[in-house]
C-alpha cells in the first residue's frame, strides 16, 4: 500500500558517485567479502549494483585489477 499523499518520502540526491554493475550477484558478494574493497563501497543498490564514491574510483579500479577483474569504465 503506497503512503498517503500527505506523507513525505525521503529523497536523496547523490553527486559525484560511481557505480559497479555486474550481471552476476555472486560477483557482488565476492567484492563485498574483501575488506579493502568493501570499505570503498558507499552502498548496495541492488543484488548486482554497488554505489561507490567517485573519489575512491582509482583505488577501487586498482583493487579490482589485483583481484583479477578487468573492469570496463563507462563515462
Amino acid at each position: 500500500m503506497p503512503p498517503p499523499p500527505t506523507a513525505r518520502t525521503p529523497i536523496k540526491l547523490h553527486r559525484n558517485v560511481a557505480l559497479i554493475r555486474t550481471e552476476d550477484p555472486l560477483v557482488v558478494e565476492e567484492l563485498m567479502a574483501r575488506k579493502p574493497l568493501a570499505r570503498l563501497i558507499a552502498g548496495r543498490l541492488s543484488d548486482t549494483v554497488l554505489l561507490v564514491r567517485s573519489e575512491d574510483e582509482t583505488t577501487l579500479l586498482e583493487e579490482l585489477r589485483r583481484m583479477g577483474h578487468a573492469p570496463r569504465v563507462v563515462r
